[in-house]
């Protein structure tokens, strides 16, 4: 059995109550995982509360480091929604939405990219460094990582679906992973804001799911996880028996099509199923509230969450 999925630890215990020889078991077993993912790429969609809450910040980056220590060659792709809300706020401007989409305009898409850029991604970078983890921040701008085109928004009247343009909101059109696979090589862990180019030049704010979907896929990832506020899918969620470990990607287009998967997690099923599509090992959404999310997906036999797959 394994221990370190076993001990359920409250998120404020403290490890030195645990015994060595606990201690070594645990570091025992994830030696099998240690080795099968050296090497390898895992990438990483950090957003939900493990981006506001200090404590969870901690645990991710102390996670990140430690798989960057065991040889793992991790890529975090970050979001930053409720930071650029803030700023939004801080000079007077509204957010409003269509169909779950934020309206962008070019004031709002600067700011954006000013926040993720800016803001998000160099605490994200700053925190990695000080832990020893030689980190680079990129835009998807930078060195044309990611190319993208408009998105329209989707909105029904009368039953007839209706393209509705909200501005500066894009989708990734081509991910050109030179730069990222050059800083890979030299042992640099890319962490990435979901701003992507448009031909003309023009800055594109893209849902940080779907762009990490993209870059899983075009590095051919061994894993995507997608770290939430929740512990997985529910093919019932008032009903918690009806939680599913693991979802085959037929299935997954099935329960979209039923409803059974809705909401806010349908943007991250999508992103799975794109990563898979285009080469990704397996995708897994996971829960980012618990201590060690990371860890405990990547180096424990039972790992959390749900694991989507072929």
């Amino acid at each position: 059995m394994n221990q370190l999925a076993n001990l359920n630890l409250d998120m404020n215990d403290d490890l030195t109550a645990v015994s060595p020889q606990i201690k070594a078991q645990i570091l025992a077993e994830a030696l099998p995982y240690i080795r099968n993912f050296h090497g390898k790429t895992i990438v990483i969609k950090y957003g939900g509360n493990a981006m506001v809450n200090d404590e969870l910040k901690e645990k991710v980056m102390q996670d990140i480091a430690l798989m960057k220590y065991v040889g793992i060659r991790p890529v975090i792709v970050h979001g930053g929604g409720p930071d650029i809300t803030g700023f939004l706020k801080k000079v007077g401007k509204q957010s409003s939405f269509v169909a779950g989409l934020r309206v962008t305009d070019e004031e709002t898409v600067e700011i954006a990219e000013m926040v993720l850029d800016g803001k998000v991604n160099s605490e994200i970078v700053n925190l990695l460094n000080r832990r020893g983890v030689r980190a680079v921040g990129l835009s998807g701008k930078d060195a044309g990582l990611i190319q993208a085109r408009k998105k329209l928004a989707t909105v029904y009247e009368n039953d007839q679906p209706q393209q509705v343009d909200i501005g500066y909101v894009g989708e990734v059109e081509q991910v050109n992973t030179a730069l990222v696979d050059d800083l890979l090589e030299q042992g640099y862990v890319p962490v990435i804001a979901p701003i992507g180019v448009g031909k003309d030049g023009e800055s594109y704010n893209i849902n940080a799911d779907y762009v990490a979907a993209e870059i899983a896929g075009a590095l051919q990832a061994e894993k995507l996880l997608l770290l939430t506020d929740i512990e997985g899918i529910y093919k019932d969620f008032e009903d918690k028996s009806t939680f599913l470990s693991t979802l085959h990607l037929p299935e997954a287009r099935q329960y979209i099509r039923e409803g059974i998967i809705a909401g806010g997690m349908i943007p991250k099923v999508e992103a799975c199923l794109t990563a898979l599509e285009q080469g990704a090992g397996k995708t897994h959404i996971i829960d980012g509230r618990l201590d060690h999310s990371i860890i405990l997906e990547i180096f424990t036999s039972q790992g959390i969450g749900t694991q989507v797959v072929r």
